[in-house]
């Protein structure tokens, strides 16, 4: 009995049809979303800075929390950090609004100038791809998460990966965060 056809035309099939791993790694900077005014806005221009993405909402508890995310962000971002927002709804309907309403919202309460983002879901069956990228293992290489609530913080290094994920009870200028960015 001769096996070599065998072998011969396994070796053939892996030749032409390799295996291709169901896990892939997506890089963050192969994100464009739309901003909060509907301009494209591309993750590949936040090569090299540390990024906070915070998912918020206007009628929620941690609102407040608005201030101490404008604050860091004028104070580091000299420095090469970036903080962006993304609006949802996703929690008890506490982002009602518009894109055009939460970003006056935004401006004339808590003067935000970091970069909003229009709402998105953050959860879901029509979770955002950024936040699939954001609570997926196999897709951002280093962990699973999910979004607990809103104003949850997911840190990127200055390479583009996942480093850590803040709960959205802890503050913008918690100690944790801070030391992050200044390290």
């Amino acid at each position: 009995m001769k096996v070599y056809p065998v072998i011969l035309l396994l070796l053939v099939l892996v030749l032409l049809f390799p295996q291709t791993s169901s896990s892939q790694t997506i890089a963050f900077y192969d994100f464009t979303v739309k901003d909060i005014d509907g301009d494209s806005f591309s993750f590949s221009q936040l090569r090299g800075k540390k990024v906070m993405i915070v998912n918020v909402a206007s009628k929620c508890g941690y609102t407040p929390q608005y201030e101490q995310l404008e604050e860091i962000y004028e104070k580091y971002k000299e420095q090469g950090f970036v903080l962006i927002a993304f609006p949802a709804n996703n929690f008890m309907h506490q982002e009602p609004g518009t894109n055009e309403e939460i970003k006056e919202f935004c401006s004339v309460n808590y003067g935000v100038t970091f970069p909003v983002m229009s709402k998105i879901s953050v959860k879901g069956e029509d979770m955002h791809k950024v936040y699939q990228w954001l609570t997926s293992k196999e897709l951002n290489g280093i962990r699973d998460s999910s979004v607990k609530w809103n104003f949850q913080k997911y840190l990127i290094s200055e390479d583009g990966k996942l480093v850590n994920v803040i709960k959205p009870k802890i503050k913008p200028n918690d100690p944790t965060i801070i030391n992050w960015i200044e390290n």
